[in-house]
């Protein structure tokens, strides 16, 4: 209970918040989810952690990342859209290389072809 006369403290299940924080839910969301304030909320933070509410939610979140870069993964195995996606994004893969290489081919063999004719 909070101070004498005051309301009882508001018990807030931290699985439920970590769950919260790990699918990227915004302050707002998980305040409304949790029937708390955003003052509470801060509050029960420092209280429970002995960090403000971005500190954790920072730290929180890298759960539900985690989840999705393994799902990203599952899928990439069926989905060549996924696959491409990934291959963009964690290996620098792009559509301009392929073109460009495509490209400087082109351009070398027309190159090699105005070099024999000139050797005529």
């Amino acid at each position: 209970m909070a101070g004498a006369g005051g309301r009882p403290q508001k018990e807030i299940d931290k699985k439920i918040f970590e769950n919260l924080c790990g699918i990227q839910c915004t302050r707002d969301e998980i305040c409304a989810v949790l029937d708390i304030t955003d003052k509470t909320l801060s509050n029960w933070c420092q209280q429970t952690y002995g960090k403000s509410f971005s500190a954790i939610f920072k730290e929180k979140r890298q759960i539900g990342f985690i989840s999705l870069r393994r799902t990203q993964f599952k899928l990439a195995e069926k989905s060549a859209a996924m696959a491409i996606f990934l291959g963009k994004n964690y290996l620098g893969q792009n559509d301009k290389d392929y073109w460009q290489r495509q490209q400087d081919e082109k351009l070398l063999e027309l190159k090699e072809k105005q070099t024999e004719q000139k050797d005529w």
